[in-house]
């Protein structure tokens, strides 16, 4: 996976380019979750990757609602320069990796399913940096013919990789798992080659890895936490765990959301001008 150019020094303090203005916030589609609240079904998604978005990546979160084939793939792709596949409460159905639903393992979204994977798919073969987080990283790897492990905290020998139980949602979402990380890697280039402290919280990981994908980071138990999408013309990273949560105070959080956001940037600036060669 290649990292997205930085253009930081062709855009002035208005976010101009010479000729057309670059915009200052290019358009990140943003993945929603279909919901119950106050007695109707509202597709959204959380506050903490939105304003991560804003904050940590300098765009402009555009949530699609998850109506799946309903919805005209090309008509978003050409208003956007980027993807975030958010985390969830819901897992990936396992019907669509060859298991078998049970409700010990829900709750599911199978519209977020149905809207997520062709996005993230779509998303890599046209080189729109992407950017997967926990549950979008498990829906990564099944748009790529990837498996999923469910309930990893009973498999032996394996850590409890789930939230501690608080009322407190900081000690939720609290730093502290280690991870090893691929030496010349996506994320080694991203946020340094020694290991991490990260906040992972999760029940279900990879089982087998997805076509093209190359992993970026390992739990001390050897549970996947980080993947990039070989080849890729672009970022594509997905991470396990929460960098949104901390993406103010965390530098690898930062780092990760400033990336991403740069591939963004250098994706809006290299559309742009091919738009302008065409004039």
């Amino acid at each position: 996976m290649k990292q997205g150019k930085d253009v930081s020094g062709e855009i002035g303090a208005t976010g101009s380019t010479i000729g057309r203005p670059l915009p200052r916030q290019p358009l990140v589609a943003v993945s929603a979750d279909v919901v119950e609240l106050y007695k109707y079904l509202w597709h959204a998604t959380p506050l903490q990757y939105l304003e991560a978005a804003v904050s940590g990546a300098g765009v402009f979160p555009l949530v699609v609602p998850s109506f799946g084939d309903r919805l005209d793939f090309d008509q978003l792709f050409a208003a956007v320069d980027g993807l975030m596949v958010t985390g969830s409460g819901s897992n990936v159905h396992p019907s669509l990796y060859g298991g078998d639903g049970s409700e010990v393992n829900g709750p599911y979204d199978l519209a977020r399913d149905s809207t997520t994977l062709p996005l993230i798919r779509k998303a890599i073969a046209e080189g729109l940096p992407l950017l997967a987080i926990c549950r979008g990283l498990q829906e990564l790897n099944v748009a790529l013919g990837g498996t999923l492990a469910t309930e990893i905290q009973d498999r032996p020998g394996n850590l409890d990789h789930r939230e501690m139980k608080s009322g407190n949602r900081d000690e939720r979402f609290a730093i502290h798992q280690t991870l090893s990380i691929t030496s010349d890697s996506c994320l080694s280039s991203v946020v340094g080659g020694g290991p991490i402290t990260v906040n992972s919280l999760h029940r279900q990981a990879i089982d087998r890895l997805g076509e093209e994908l190359d992993v970026e980071a390992l739990a001390e138990d050897g549970t996947i936490e980080a993947v990039s999408v070989r080849g890729a013309p672009a970022f594509a990273l997905g991470v396990q765990w929460h960098p949104e949560y901390w993406v103010r105070s965390d530098e690898p959080s930062a780092r990760i959301f400033r990336a991403f956001g740069d591939a963004v940037r250098a994706r809006a600036a290299a559309r742009l001008g091919v738009a302008q060669a065409a004039e």
